[in-house]
């Protein structure tokens, strides 16, 4: 996680690859992000099926809320790891 706690839009984004179990693959995941800890999503690949799903997501906001998401991620099940660099590019 980023160790300083800027306002939203002053640091790079926060970087997540974010895989989902088959139980959370048809609910809106991301917009509850948004609604719950006021921050901004930028969806970058993402493949969901019937049965898993996964995203590339870079989430900017005050870093409670980032915390915060990480920690909603996680508790509804999915897997949560930071990422490096450049998510459009190989």
């Amino acid at each position: 996680m980023r160790e300083s706690g800027s306002a939203m839009g002053n640091d790079a984004p926060l970087k997540l690859f974010v895989s989902f179990p088959e139980e959370r693959v048809a609910q809106p995941i991301v917009y509850e992000l948004v609604k719950r800890f006021d921050v901004v999503p930028n969806i970058r690949r993402a493949n969901v099926e019937q049965h898993s799903g996964w995203v590339i997501l870079e989430l900017n906001g005050e870093q409670d809320a980032l915390d915060g998401s990480i920690a909603y991620l996680e508790e509804v099940g999915c897997t949560v790891n930071t990422m490096e660099g450049d998510v459009i590019e190989g």
